[in-house]
């Protein structure tokens, strides 16, 4: 076998392809574990590289049909539509890495007020914070939150404080809150998150321009196999 040949182009698509379907398990596993970490429903950026990543893994099954048989409808249809996964998953990867602080924390505020009462519960007793980045609030407020006096280790069982006990008896009352805030303890986790998926979107991506290269390449080969009058 000549490299640069016909098998060998072959073998290395096939071999591309199943490296694909490995980095497809990678990508949506990595940005998964960051969307549910952050527990923030508008990672929509996030959302989108696990998107990636499952039609990843569907277009390198077609990818080793097309190399296995040297079909070549499938592999143009591969070519075209791998190219533009690679474009999607570079905008995207390059948009996460591009995200700032402020607008990471808008993105967190968002998800926070389209979150219902008990994912905010949640939230507060797995970081073991109150309220997301103001404290005092009724439950009601979008950005308001549950009392927190199941928290024993910020609210202690005398706590008076409106954001333990979630009783507002005057507009004066407002005992400073003893607990955390949410977006203090959840900062760390969502900005690692963008900054993990768009790493590793943006680094597979660009093996992406290889699947493209060796895909032409092996599409203008002819099988030495087949009838050598018959043109490919």
């Amino acid at each position: 076998m000549v490299c640069g040949g016909f098998a060998c182009s072959r073998h290395s698509l096939i071999v591309l392809n199943i490296i694909y379907i490995a980095v497809s398990f990678i990508l949506i596993g990595v940005a998964a574990y960051c969307r549910v970490s952050a527990i923030i429903t508008s990672l929509t950026l996030v959302g989108s590289l696990i998107a990636c990543g499952v039609f990843l893994f569907l277009i390198a099954l077609v990818g080793l049909v097309g190399a296995a048989k040297h079909h070549q409808v499938l592999l143009f249809f591969y070519m075209i539509i791998l190219f533009v996964l690679f474009l999607l998953q570079f905008a995207l990867a390059c948009a996460c890495l591009a995200v700032n602080a402020e607008q990471k924390d808008s993105l967190a505020r968002q998800g926070w007020q389209m979150s219902e009462p008990m994912t905010k519960d949640d939230v507060q007793h797995q970081f073991n914070c109150c309220g997301f980045e103001e404290q005092n609030l009724n439950v009601s407020n979008p950005l308001g939150h549950p009392p927190c006096q199941a928290l024993a280790a910020c609210c202690p069982p005398a706590s008076t404080a409106p954001c333990c006990t979630g009783v507002y008896s005057s507009a004066e009352d407002l005992t400073p809150c003893p607990c955390d805030k949410c977006l203090d303890k959840l900062r760390p986790i969502i900005y690692n998150a963008f900054s993990a998926t768009g790493g590793i979107g943006l680094f597979f991506s660009f093996t992406e321009i290889i699947g493209v290269w060796l895909t032409i390449r092996y599409r203008n080969q002819k099988d030495p196999a087949a009838n050598p009058s018959a043109y490919l």
